[in-house]
């Protein structure tokens, strides 16, 4: 497990963050904090202290153009990587990593990049409770195909836990799993909707009326004007209940990441190092 200060952590995907919202405004492309960002937006005005990552969301048609002209929207040392442009990556939606550091999440679902932000693409969604709850089904039943096809099968040793792993990756492909992903994720056009799914990582309660979302609104982050939603309040009630109010120590999560490096390109990043390759 890294061993890292996660406050300098913190500081370095801010900067990660600022360059996102200057080279974003510039290309008009549109974004949201989302999730723990938006949480520590609002209650902190910043980082929740014990958060080492950072989600931002993005309306489909900005994210497809950040699929297509990524190198020439983002500054020099940011990268945008996803399934799309890097058919290794494994992962159903892209971030924006710093090529100038290094990152590896797990070794069991390995993939060798930078310090990240996520970037969700924010999709139509269906207007009836019973479509939205079969969208959601089919969406997080080829979400755990996706992450099975890509494990290691033998992340906990050789026995019954590696079938269900192995048994996936001889049915499917990861590309295919991918294809059926977007597909699924895009099946409702997001100029079209009156409803979109922010993360559909976070289930039933990520689809809101798109009004809720609104246009990108200025939002404070660590002294810093950034881009929330609309109605914050109405987004974040919905997935977290009493956002205000501090989960207790034993539910505050973290990645703990495998590996964190602020200071070393990812590029020269020597495998041997860790028993990995």
């Amino acid at each position: 497990m890294a061993s890292y200060n996660i406050r300098d952590l913190q500081l370095h995907l801010l900067d990660v963050l600022l360059r996102i919202d200057a080279a974003f405004r510039r290309a008009g492309l549109r974004y949201y904090l989302v999730d723990g960002s938006l949480i520590g937006a609002v209650r902190e005005g910043g980082f929740i202290p014990w958060d080492d990552d950072m989600d931002i969301a993005v309306p489909r048609p900005d994210y497809e153009r950040l699929i297509r002209y990524s190198r020439d929207i983002l500054p020099e040392g940011l990268e945008f990587v996803c399934h799309e442009n890097d058919p290794s990556y494994p992962l159903h939606f892209g971030k924006i990593q710093d090529a100038q550091t290094t990152l590896i999440e797990r070794p069991h679902l390995y993939y060798l990049g930078g310090v990240y932000v996520d970037i969700f693409p924010i999709d139509g969604a269906p207007v009836t409770m019973w479509r939205r709850r079969t969208h959601v089904l089919r969406y997080n039943l080829l979400r755990r195909l996706l992450y099975l096809v890509c494990r290691d099968p033998y992340r906990h040793g050789h026995g019954i836990s590696s079938w269900v792993p192995r048994l996936v990756q001889k049915l499917f492909t990861h590309e295919g799993i991918q294809r059926s992903i977007r597909r699924e994720m895009m099946c409702y056009d997001f100029d079209r909707s009156r409803f979109v799914g922010v993360n559909l990582n976070d289930g039933l309660p990520a689809i809101l009326p798109k009004a809720k979302l609104g246009a990108p609104t200025p939002i404070m982050f660590e002294g810093r004007t950034v881009m929330g939603m609309a109605d914050n309040d109405y987004y974040l009630t919905r997935l977290f209940g009493d956002y205000m109010t501090p989960p207790p120590p034993a539910a505050r999560k973290q990645h703990n990441f495998f590996y964190c490096d602020l200071k070393r390109a990812y590029r020269e990043f020597n495998e041997s190092d860790l028993g990995l390759s």
